[in-house]
């Protein structure tokens, strides 16, 4: 009978390499992981004046980061991380500025990518402008 001989091995505290290969692959060929979007809708109110002249606003987003507790494993040691939930991330408030070009129209859409300190990769920024109505 054969056995392993790793089985009763010390588990290596390296980060996994599953989430790097998943960047590998949607970069590649354009595969994401199911059930995650890595999109982050906002909305931003401009005045009249602003939307005929363009603008630039800031924009405070959460967007994903390495959990700073168990860096990005999902467990310490052998704990699962009540810090990220296990799942080796969380949210982290940032805030961006951004451009609304002159003459955009109400409900116009900008479409931008953004990564945070210490993100675990970009994430894209659906951004609605509504303009607000003259008093």
């Amino acid at each position: 009978m054969r056995t392993d001989p790793f089985r009763d091995e010390v588990a290596i505290d390296f980060p996994s390499t599953g989430r790097f290969i998943e960047r590998v692959r949607a970069g590649f060929i354009g595969e994401q992981r199911a059930g995650v979007d890595d999109s982050v809708r906002a909305e931003v109110s401009v005045s009249h004046h602003e939307a005929r002249r363009g603008v630039v606003l800031p924009l405070d987003l959460s967007l994903r980061s390495t959990c700073q507790l168990c860096g990005g494993r999902g467990e310490t040691w052998e704990d699962p991380c009540a810090a990220c939930n296990s799942t080796g991330e969380t949210l982290v408030p940032c805030r961006v500025r951004v451009h609304v070009p002159p003459g955009i129209a109400d409900g116009g859409e900008l479409r931008m990518r953004v990564r945070a300190p210490q993100a675990t990769r970009a994430v894209r920024v659906d951004l609605r402008v509504a303009i607000r109505p003259l008093i």
